[in-house]
């Protein structure tokens, strides 16, 4: 049992120990402790208008709407 607890103990020391130097590994490098790798970084993508939110769509389909309602009428007599 003694042995079981040492072996444990002797285990966190040594991943406490390579813990650490690899921490002053990394903030030697970039200055800050942490990760060595960071997220790859992605340019913005445009994204793609639909129907309803393009400006020459909505024009083409108002001045279609226009030119299918009928021209006003002028005074009726009865």
């Amino acid at each position: 049992m003694v042995f079981l607890v040492a072996f444990v103990g002797a285990a966190v020391i040594a991943l406490l120990m390579w813990r650490a130097m690899n921490t002053e590994r990394t903030s030697d490098r970039t200055g800050v402790p942490g990760p060595t790798r960071s997220a790859p970084v992605r340019p913005p993508q445009r994204r793609a208008t639909g129907p309803d939110d393009d400006p020459d769509f909505l024009r083409q389909l108002d001045e279609t709407v226009k030119r299918r309602e009928d021209p006003p009428r002028g005074d009726q007599q009865s």
